[in-house]
């Protein structure tokens, strides 16, 4: 069986979801992060992004933030099987 490889964050495309892995490693985002609700094992979806593609807005638990480039290329997820 083959297994999904983990992707950063900010390659999912609009639409598309995936379950948090990993988070990033510096301290001060993962906290920030984490007291949003984002933890390990979240189902995240990209729902919107600038004409540029930076940030992204990603719903999960009810809610919808931003994610700039570089803060979501450091969260790994799992994409969703539903999306493909």
């Amino acid at each position: 069986m083959k297994r999904s490889p983990l992707l950063p964050l900010d390659s999912l495309n609009v639409g598309e979801s995936g379950f948090v892995c990993r988070l990033p490693e510096n301290i001060d985002i993962r906290h920030r992060l984490m007291s949003l609700g984002l933890i390990i094992g979240t189902r995240i979806t990209v729902v919107n992004q600038t004409v540029i593609g930076d940030p992204k807005a990603y719903f999960f638990r009810s809610s919808v933030i931003a994610l700039k480039h570089d803060d979501a290329k450091s969260v790994l997820v799992k994409k969703s099987l539903n999306d493909e």
